[in-house]
């Protein structure tokens, strides 16, 4: 369940990023100042559509990944009925995911500015429609409902807890109750420094916590950790209070090019992400959601730990070398 926004990529310059007061490696939501960037983008630059969202994105990839049977994957969010709404539609259906979308007629579907240069993204949201998610008017109908419990493995990303914290909370729940698994990602700096109390309330549900480098690092400040060693930040988000203790919590932050650290009750392992000539680097956006992807891809079949690492770095190395959160008809990870 996240925010389902159509990408709107391209390549820009330094400018560009200085004009809107952008930073080359971050992501933010649109204020008011930057309502005229989404035209210069298009308008200036040579752009490229993309369904994206991060949550989408890594549920578009796992499904990628598992291949069969289709619609292993099932997401909710709210889009606009609109030409953008269609898009996103007819994304999700060539995925393969089963998506269940509210849509509404007040708000237009959301967009996502891609501000690319050179091997950085920074990505300006505008939720508009996806801000528009109803606890009410979707999670709790029946029939998504049971959906809901259908499903053993459920993954949100942190940005929904701007939108919809008591469906986040809901699920969670339902998760902890059931001893299923509840998976969340930082997502983004300023989740951790603007929405902790949200983030918070949720984390006592949390089986698996994903993060990069720079999310961790706002979330041990958040959080008074006094370190900065991604090491210790892991073991720290890893011991705080648990609901379902059945679960053990498992801490996955990434760090790029460098070694991705997994944190478990007893241990911290380290594993390196597959090599790559920066050359062949494409765009980095997604790069993350597509970790978390393969993750989720061999989570749900049961594998071990280490090999669903391994699929997040392989399926992360696949999405890198193509421009959006896009990748080949058919994985090859053996």
């Amino acid at each position: 369940m996240g925010n389902p926004l159509l990408d709107i990529s391209a390549d820009v310059d330094k400018d560009f990023l200085n004009k809107y007061g952008l930073k080359p490696n971050d992501a933010i939501l649109a204020e008011d100042k930057h309502k005229a960037l989404f035209e210069e983008l298009v308008s200036k630059f040579e752009e490229e559509y993309h369904a994206g969202g991060a949550t989408q994105n890594s549920i578009r990839v796992a499904q990628w990944m598992i291949q069969e049977p289709h619609k292993t994957a099932t997401f909710f969010g709210c889009i606009g009925k609109d030409k953008y709404g269609e898009i996103i539609k007819q994304k999700a259906k060539e995925a393969n995911v089963d998506a269940h979308y509210y849509q509404q007629d007040e708000e237009p579907t959301g967009t996502c500015a891609v501000c690319i240069t050179g091997d950085k993204r920074s990505l300006v949201a505008n939720l508009a429609a996806a801000n528009c998610y109803k606890k009410d008017k979707h999670l709790d109908l029946e029939e998504n409902w049971a959906l809901v419990e259908k499903a053993k493995v459920y993954y949100i990303a942190g940005f929904f807890l701007t939108v919809s914290p008591d469906s986040i909370l809901k699920v969670a729940k339902h998760a902890a109750e059931n001893n299923k698994v509840f998976c969340l990602n930082l997502a983004a700096p300023f989740i951790s420094q603007f929405f902790q109390s949200d983030l918070m309330k949720v984390m006592p549900y949390v089986d698996i916590l994903f993060g990069n480098e720079t999310e961790a690092a706002a979330f041990g400040k958040a959080k008074d950790f006094e370190t900065e060693d991604i090491e210790e930040l892991a073991k720290k988000a890893q011991a705080l209070d648990k609901q379902n203790k059945k679960r053990p919590r498992i801490v996955v932050f990434t760090q790029g090019k460098d070694r991705t650290i997994v944190a478990q009750s007893d241990k911290i392992e380290s594993f390196p992400v597959l090599k790559i000539d920066p050359e062949d680097i494409v765009d980095t956006n997604g790069a993350g959601d597509a970790f978390v992807g393969g993750f989720l891809s061999q989570l749900v079949q049961e594998k071990p730990l280490g090999r669903s690492v391994e699929a997040g770095h392989y399926a992360a190395n696949v999405v890198i070398r193509h421009s959006g959160c896009t990748f080949p008809e058919k994985p090859d990870f053996h």
